[in-house]
């Protein structure tokens, strides 16, 4: 007879969670340069904690951007069911440049900085670019999108458009860069 695995403890639950939390956060705020020691200083527990839970860096970022991809996607899927195609498209190009702003984890994941989403964590890659895709390929066939882009040069504008959040993203300058690139997209 197999034995059967034993539940987490309530503790030790409540301390991943928390790891998670501070880890999404600092990442976030900071970048991925953060060290494991300081995530754990700033949850409140031992790095030994951590490293139970994760046993490296990325494992702790690999949770953190599934997370993070997952809410994506699903938003993805909430503007293609609900939306006009183009302004789904537009909305969430959007709503990915505005995320920047405030994650620069997920930013750093998706440009590839300090973290190969693409070989850590293909399927989620995948998906993440099969809803963008979608995306993309509803609104050229409504003819809100020129027929000559495709989702790696999507990917590619976000990318950029996330990296000048960084460096100078106020929301004025977001606002013209986001007209910017829908003309550049836009069907004619």
């Amino acid at each position: 007879m197999a034995d059967k695995p034993r539940r987490p403890r309530a503790d030790a639950v409540r301390n991943r969670s928390r790891v998670l939390e501070v880890a999404y956060r600092t990442f976030a705020e900071e970048g991925l340069s953060v060290p494991i020691d300081e995530i754990a200083r700033r949850a409140g527990v031992g790095a030994g904690t951590v490293y139970r839970h994760f046993p490296t860096k990325e494992a702790l970022f690999q949770a953190i951007v599934a997370s993070r991809l997952q809410r994506l996607i699903d938003y993805a899927k909430e503007l293609t069911d609900a939306g006009e195609s183009g302004e789904a498209f537009f909305a969430f190009l959007a709503f990915l440049v505005e995320e920047g702003k405030e994650d620069q984890g997920l930013v750093d994941a998706l440009a590839g900085i300090g973290f190969d989403i693409a070989a850590a964590m293909p399927g989620a890659e995948r998906d993440f670019l099969a809803v963008l895709d979608n995306l993309l390929t509803r609104a050229q066939l409504a003819g809100a999108v020129r027929m000559d882009v495709d989702v790696r040069d999507i990917k590619t504008l976000l990318v950029g458009c996330q990296a000048m959040q960084r460096y100078g993203g106020d929301a004025e300058l977001t606002r013209r860069m986001l007209a910017v690139v829908r003309g550049g997209l836009t069907s004619t």
